[in-house]
């Protein structure tokens, strides 16, 4: 697994056209895909927040946060641009992070991006294995599909 910083390393572009989707609205925007203790898909939308090279979110008291300390495998998922259907794709690791200093630099810089935070809410670091962007023209173009792809994927051990 990797962190973002590694992912800014060795494919910057990747990670720029990333960020871009990530940040389109201001505060750090995304699905986060969880496993249910049956085995299915748990799909919310988060706030991610980049801090000194590594991703992390923030999760109130939820299922989705069991999900997270029981199984941390996740997909995350960017909202869609307006005028494209541009995407950015992650899967990884959360790990959970108990340290109260670091949680607070988090919550600083998501309330500095314009979103909120509360009380009960968890850090965890979203460790990255794989990264997904796919690009398309504009809406209404031909030829619209398939986009172009571009793929990453952290280094094994």
């Amino acid at each position: 697994m990797a962190r973002w910083a590694d992912l800014e390393a060795e494919a910057p572009d990747l990670a720029a056209a990333g960020r871009a989707l990530l940040y389109q609205f201001g505060a750090g925007l995304s699905y986060l895909a969880t496993i249910r203790p049956d085995g299915g898909p748990r799909l919310h939308p988060v706030c991610v927040n980049l801090v000194d090279g590594v991703l992390y979110t923030l999760i109130v008291d939820s299922p989705k946060r069991g999900d997270l300390l029981r199984d941390g495998r996740y997909a995350l998922h960017s909202f869609p641009p307006e005028g494209t259907d541009d995407e950015f794709y992650l899967t990884g690791q959360a790990r959970h992070h108990p340290d109260s200093e670091l949680r607070a630099r988090v919550v600083q810089a998501q309330v500095e991006s314009g979103a909120t935070t509360s009380d009960d809410e968890e850090l965890f670091e979203l460790d990255i294995d794989h990264a997904l962007p796919a690009r398309y023209k504009p809406r209404g173009e031909p030829d619209n599909f398939p986009p172009v792809y571009s793929r990453w994927r952290a280094p094994r051990d």
